[in-house]
């Protein structure tokens, strides 16, 4: 098949190649309509730009770089699979990178998106990164640089993330509604923006219920491999003991779920387990795990969307500023209601 181009759209249409071309950027040249059009055409036809011919255009390198801890988190691949669906269609290629939490690898993986020519980096911070200097510094020489999921309110850049106060709100909400009270949370590191926002959800639903804060119910991970069973058996040795959990993370919710298990805790007779999480196989446990859904792919989709805007810097691209999407709560099996005592 032959490779479809501009030319070819634009005849079809019956529009200039130069409004084509506005159109396939997302020019606010161009009236939404004729945008329409155009970009449907173009999937129609499987149109795809072509990066190194664009590139030839000028210094642009037509690439963006994507750092993220680990690409087999399942939230981080949906992310990546978000933006490169953007990237794709504007004619963008991506290089992705991953700091595996270590801070000192993230300012190598940024030292080696600089030295590849990337147009600009959207960028999950690590777990040991709790100061940005290496990024204020790489912004004041011009880089181009979004933010998702974990962000830091230290550097002035867009950020995009899931609404973690009003997820864990819900998660938190929905345990009490199900006649829990002893609620534990098991997070991640305390600096990271989304540990604060998710514990911070987590107390606002105990103190609407009028449930006083306990931090003895509160243990924070490092992403060990073996340390959920510690923090279970801390928690479980706790008098009165929690009648349900609510995890922070895809990673400690299905640790949590095995440490249970291992030791014998009916799930949820005796005790209620919800994630925060995009775990794919979340409905295949046993019981069915309730969940607290990031809108992975959205992310990836609207970040990568202010990056390349910022790239191409459009007269009316939107100013910096925290792009929050709206999570789901998913209830199953996992989080049923306290089983009734026999007199």
């Amino acid at each position: 098949m032959d490779t479809v181009t501009i030319k070819d759209i634009a005849r079809a249409l019956n529009l200039s190649t130069s409004t084509v071309s506005r159109a396939l950027r997302g020019s606010y040249e161009i009236n939404p309509e004729t945008k329409r059009l155009v970009m449907e055409y173009a999937e129609r036809l499987n149109y795809r730009p072509n990066p190194i011919a664009l590139s030839l255009k000028g210094s642009a390198s037509r690439a963006i770089g994507i750092i993220v801890p680990q690409i087999a988190n399942y939230f981080f691949s949906q992310a990546i699979n978000g933006i490169e669906a953007i990237a794709y269609n504007r004619g963008y290629h991506v290089i992705i990178f991953q700091t595996h939490e270590s801070y000192d690898r993230e300012v190598l993986n940024i030292q080696q998106a600089v030295s590849r020519r990337v147009d600009g980096l959207l960028i999950s911070l690590s777990s040991e990164t709790s100061d940005v200097t290496h990024l204020k510094e790489l912004q004041a020489q011009g880089m181009p640089i979004v933010l998702f999921d974990r962000v830091s309110a230290d550097l002035e850049a867009t950020q995009v993330v899931a609404d973690n106060f009003k997820g864990a709100f819900d998660a938190t909400e929905h345990l009490i509604q199900a006649g829990r009270r002893r609620i534990a949370h098991l997070t991640i590191p305390p600096w990271l923006s989304i540990t604060q926002e998710r514990l911070a959800g987590y107390r606002a639903a105990l103190e609407k219920h009028g449930i006083p804060y306990d931090e003895n119910l509160v243990r924070y991970g490092t992403f060990g491999p073996d340390e959920v069973g510690p923090m279970v058996d801390e928690l479980m040795a706790l008098t009165p003991r929690p009648d349900a959990f609510f995890t922070a993370s895809d990673r400690l919710a299905a640790g949590c779920l095995a440490a249970l298990q291992q030791r014998k805790v009916a799930i949820p007779d005796d005790i209620a387990l919800i994630g925060f999480t995009n775990m794919n196989v979340a409905e295949l446990l046993s019981p069915p795990m309730s969940t607290v859904v990031q809108p992975a792919q959205q992310i990836g989709h609207v970040a990568a969307e202010r990056l390349i805007d910022l790239i191409e810097r459009k007269h009316r691209a939107l100013p910096i500023d925290t792009v929050r999407i709206p999570t789901e709560l998913i209830i199953r099996e996992s989080t049923g209601p306290v089983a009734s005592k026999a007199e």
